[in-house]
């Protein structure tokens, strides 16, 4: 089974892609083979500083490093390296119906925020698509607000498959599945929205200490007063530490939250000490990391390489099949 997600290197990982898309990627590698891209080719819609661009891309691969990937279960590359996807991008985009992309949840969303609405930006689909195909994935963990786009990739490949008649037991794409965590599918910002770079409201996986405290300690609460009971359900302090305490830490905290007694701030203090915690491991390799360029830079040709290989493979049977060879 071959597992594939990107990431965009769009700005600085935060707790909602970590437990969004980095930590049930990372768990995946046990079920399979791994291929991880660094969404370059996509960032290109919001980051049009090419020296940004390059300083990000490198960040997310040490990042991804220091969260656990193993490059020996696996391949982490750059998508840029594997210009192939352009190619089928093109392919796909000729099968593609406008009224599929028009319908696209992401790019209305852009739109409403501001975004311009340019030519890459309404096709991102067919090239997350591509992404995904050329590699014959089989899943694709994602977060809920990217369901649509596996939907589409795999109407794109229905659509080729019917479209140059391939056999039923020879198709020219697999249909690949989304794998969705319920309990992370959305994560809450700091003003209960959800988390996201574009609202402002994100956590930092590696920020630094005192930034992080202030972030967490500002995250938006009601005005209940301290000996009045609260409503877990509601907190996003609660829905974040829910995160990484315990199960019976959880508990407690629950059982805090509607006895009353307790206020928001001390509750804060609880939620900033377990992230701390949890992610001091993971600061510690990524010193390591950025103490070894070289290890980062064979980590990305490697999974590359193999990247290609495997494009490649996928591009001659697409080429044959659509009468370009």
């Amino acid at each position: 089974m071959r597992i594939l997600s990107g990431i965009q290197p769009s700005g600085v990982l935060h707790i909602g892609n970590y437990f969004g898309m980095i930590q049930p990627a990372i768990a995946l590698q046990a079920e399979g083979e791994a291929f991880y891209f660094i969404a370059n080719y996509h960032a290109l819609t919001s980051v049009q500083n090419p020296d940004r661009l390059r300083e990000n891309s490198r960040r997310i691969a040490i990042d991804f490093l220091a969260c656990g990937f193993d490059p020996d279960r696996g391949a982490l590359f750059l998508q840029s390296d594997v210009p192939q996807v352009a190619e089928l991008e093109w392919i796909l985009s000729t099968v593609a119906p406008m009224g599929l992309l028009e319908r696209a949840h992401s790019y209305k969303d852009k739109l409403a925020r501001g975004m311009v609405a340019s030519a890459g930006l309404f096709i991102y689909p067919v090239l997350m698509a591509a992404d995904i195909l050329i590699y014959d994935s089989d899943i694709v963990p994602v977060g809920k607000d990217q369901k649509q786009h596996i939907e589409i990739t795999r109407d794109l490949a229905v659509k080729m498959n019917e479209t140059y008649g391939s056999e039923p037991d020879r198709p020219i794409f697999k249909l690949p599945a989304p794998r969705i965590q319920p309990e992370t599918e959305t994560v809450p910002g700091i003003d209960g929205q959800k988390m996201s770079k574009s609202y402002g409201n994100t956590i930092d996986i590696f920020g630094e200490e005192k930034e992080t405290r202030k972030r967490v300690m500002s995250i938006v609460t009601d005005s209940t007063p301290v000996e009045a009971p609260k409503n877990p359900d509601t907190s996003t302090t609660f829905q974040l530490f829910s995160l990484f305490g315990s199960k019976d830490e959880i508990a407690e905290m629950r059982d805090r939250f509607r006895k009353g007694g307790t206020g928001y701030g001390e509750f804060k203090k609880q939620l900033f000490d377990k992230l701390w915690d949890y992610f001091a491991p993971m600061r510690k390799r990524r010193q390591e990391l950025l103490a070894d360029k070289l290890y980062v830079d064979k980590v990305l040709v490697r999974g590359a390489q193999r990247a290609n290989e495997v494009a490649d493979g996928v591009m001659i049977r697409v080429r044959a099949a659509v009468g370009l060879t």
